[in-house]
């Protein structure tokens, strides 16, 4: 969740205008293949900490690989999108709010109406899964890295890390290569984590109403959570297919880009794509 990264993605971005909550916000984005108008539309939902830059070249090696469409963004807060206000504090439902209020101003700025194929990592595959709870007729199929759907105390431990982190080295600097604002980035992410309120927060009721295929990945070392998180995921969403990954922590897509993406595609011609 607090992974940094080197390296950029490989085109410029564009910015989506919408209104969230009466406050006007800039959204950054980027495509992969637009042209490519019959393949699966894969839209990437990143971590609590990243952003578009924080992908690095990932989405186009999956979509280059699949032969898919891609769509890559920043939530409001990260990367070049509109920064958190400095006063704005989030609450336990922020992921709720993204999946319910967020995406669907983005996607209409957009102009997308089809059936989409979510892939999402850490926060962003938490909601992932909940955009395809409220709106599981938008929802083709889902693949998430390293979700939450409650909270661990492992992950609560290596997010006060984390805080520690941010005020005693150079993190801030790093951060800043793939944020406008890293303060906007880390504190909105970190302080509600943090928040003794968070501990409740839980989703598992809400995977009832997923009703799309999902692909679970997860890596046996990850420092964020246990495999609790997708064996979760597969007592409560039927046909649900799980991959373990040995020697990979909380970012399977970097430490093994070669499985997730093999994994992806083959999951996506299951699932009825056409890649």
């Amino acid at each position: 969740m607090n992974g940094v990264v080197s390296g950029s993605t490989r085109e410029g971005s564009e910015f989506a205008a919408i209104d969230w909550r009466g406050r006007p916000l800039q959204v950054e984005y980027q495509w992969i293949a637009p042209e490519r108008r019959a393949s699966p539309l894969m839209v990437f939902l990143h971590e609590g900490l990243g952003s578009v830059a924080m992908w690095k070249d990932f989405p186009y090696q999956l979509c280059e690989a699949g032969s898919f469409r891609g769509l890559v963004f920043s939530r409001p807060g990260y990367g070049r999108s509109t920064p958190r206000a400095p006063e704005e504090a989030w609450g336990v439902d922020f992921m709720h709010r993204q999946a319910q209020e967020v995406l669907p101003a983005f996607f209409g700025a957009l102009g997308i109406d089809e059936p989409l194929w979510l892939f999402g990592h850490s926060d962003g595959a938490s909601i992932a899964l909940l955009y395809a709870s409220i709106f599981p007729q938008s929802v083709s199929g889902l693949v998430v890295l390293a979700p939450h759907i409650f909270v661990e105390d492992v992950t609560i431990q290596n997010i006060e890390q984390a805080r520690d982190a941010y005020q005693t080295t150079d993190l801030p600097g790093r951060l800043g290569r793939y944020h406008g604002d890293p303060d906007s980035a880390f504190w909105g992410w970190n302080r509600i984590w943090l928040d003794p309120a968070f501990r409740a927060w839980n989703i598992e009721t809400e995977l009832a109403t997923v009703r799309a295929p999902v692909l679970a990945v997860q890596g046996l070392d990850d420092e964020y959570g246990t495999l609790a998180q997708i064996h979760g995921i597969a007592a409560r969403v039927p046909g649900t297919q799980l991959l373990e990954l040995p020697d990979c922590a909380h970012s399977p897509h970097r430490d093994h880009p070669e499985d997730v993406i093999a994994a992806t595609i083959a999951f996506v011609a299951a699932a009825g794509g056409t890649p």
